[in-house]
């Protein structure tokens, strides 16, 4: 990583230099298109799942071989781009996630104009490495750029601009993909459905990526260092997997992501069901736009919240609420199920903002490390989706439902338990 301009007096491992303060207003706001942008290309998944799901007749678990390619990518890559970031900064990391997601999102054209599966699957785990990247770098970034304290407030804030783009992509989505499939599309062969519909947005989205990227090459961001502890003159050696709270904080980021996804990408299907609403792919994509609105309102509270309670106790008390908007839909029909369900998003809202700086607390020099590793976690996106939809196939929607309840657990639980911190062996 790349020395400050002038040399700092010493200061805490994690956080900023004083002189840098007045440009963290300026860093932020950058920083947070990145976020707007993440949570509009994941939630497009949402989207994708029934529209391939009907183009190439899939079953519920070949079609989350599209949340597998997309979230297994950071299980591949964080690591090394924990390393990259580690290297040549925060700023430059997010410039090389940048070019790559963009790359990623150009070869949807030639996905769909082949009109092949797997060139798809390719085409989102390149865009998905990108985006690895660019988390790697950004979220550890917001963390630290600022007083420890109000990491959490922080990150929430700039995460409910993420749940921006997760409330507008279903309702884009709805109208530009999920338009193009016929009301009852198990009826129509599948190479009448135009495939051709997923271009357009996808350049969009690629040149759209390119665009910021070149905006905040032109911007001065703040470089932060980390102290490296030396103790009656013995050098730290530890790595950031001898942190408990931080291996725990990886388990809670798997089962975080499992669970927001695994939800999110059945959405549509659930909504289908006939003792549910039963709605047209289109009616229903549009539906998920309250699942991501949902997130964005809690984040937007919780931004103020979280400087007014303990980050760990509310952390619990959505997994608690999250658990029980779940078996209530499981238990009921119509409207009822549909908006419990709907309202989970309202819930999921605190846990990753929350969950990420409880467990790179206190990391110092092992954040980028530490950063890596959590990325990692989100493989629970590609994993979690794909058991879920195994349940599914096997014993129906409503009973792959209790998969998350089961990560929600977990989440309260390191809320209240696993997220405090112990000393380093």
């Amino acid at each position: 990583m790349a020395s400050p301009p002038s040399v700092l007096p010493p200061r805490p491992a994690g956080t900023a230099a004083p002189a840098q303060t007045e440009r963290y207003t300026s860093a932020l706001s950058a920083v947070t298109t990145l976020f707007f942008l993440w949570g509009f290309i994941t939630c497009l998944n949402d989207i994708l799942i029934p529209y391939l799901k009907a183009i190439f007749q899939l079953s519920y678990t070949q079609a989350n071989l599209i949340n597998l390619c997309f979230f297994g990518a950071y299980f591949l890559v964080s690591i090394p781009a924990g390393k990259l970031v580690q290297r040549v900064g925060y700023k430059r990391g997010m410039l090389i996630g940048f070019a790559i997601a963009a790359l990623g999102a150009y070869l949807f054209y030639p996905a769909a104009e082949q009109r092949v599966y797997g060139l798809f699957l390719g085409a989102l785990f390149v865009l998905a490495s990108g985006i690895t990247i660019l988390q790697v770098a950004a979220n550890p970034y917001v963390a630290i750029l600022g007083p420890p304290k109000s990491a959490s407030a922080r990150l929430t804030l700039t995460q409910a601009f993420n749940s921006l783009g997760v409330t507008l992509a279903p309702i884009a989505g709805s109208a530009l993909i999920l338009s193009h499939l016929p009301d009852e599309a198990s009826s129509v062969v599948a190479n009448q459905i135009d495939v051709k519909a997923v271009q357009i947005p996808y350049l969009a989205i690629g040149s759209l990526l390119l665009i910021i990227s070149f905006m905040l090459s032109r911007i001065n961001l703040p470089v932060i260092k980390h102290e490296v502890i030396e103790t009656k003159g013995i050098i730290d050696k530890t790595r950031a997997w001898h942190h408990r709270h931080l291996v725990l904080g990886v388990v809670g980021i798997f089962a975080y992501v499992g669970a927001e996804v695994a939800i999110g990408s059945h959405l549509v299907n659930y909504f289908a069901l006939p003792d549910v609403m039963g709605l047209s792919a289109k009616e229903a994509g549009e539906r998920v736009t309250f699942y991501g609105g949902a997130a964005m309102v809690g984040r937007f509270a919780g931004a103020y919240l979280l400087n007014k309670f303990s980050p760990s106790k509310l952390l619990a008390f959505n997994a608690v609420g999250a658990v029980i908007l779940v078996l209530i839909s499981i238990n009921s029909t119509g409207e009822l199920a549909m908006w419990s369900l709907l309202a989970v998003g309202l819930m999921n809202s605190i846990m990753w903002p929350v969950i990420f700086p409880l467990a790179l607390a206190g990391l110092g020099r092992h954040t980028e490390e530490g950063s890596g590793l959590l990325c990692t976690a989100v493989v629970g996106g590609a994993l979690m989706p794909m058991l879920f939809g195994f349940v599914a196939d096997q014993s129906g929607l409503r009973m792959a439902l209790l998969l998350p309840v089961v990560c929600y657990v977990y989440i309260m639980w390191y809320g209240l338990r696993g997220s405090r911190r112990v000393e380093a062996a």
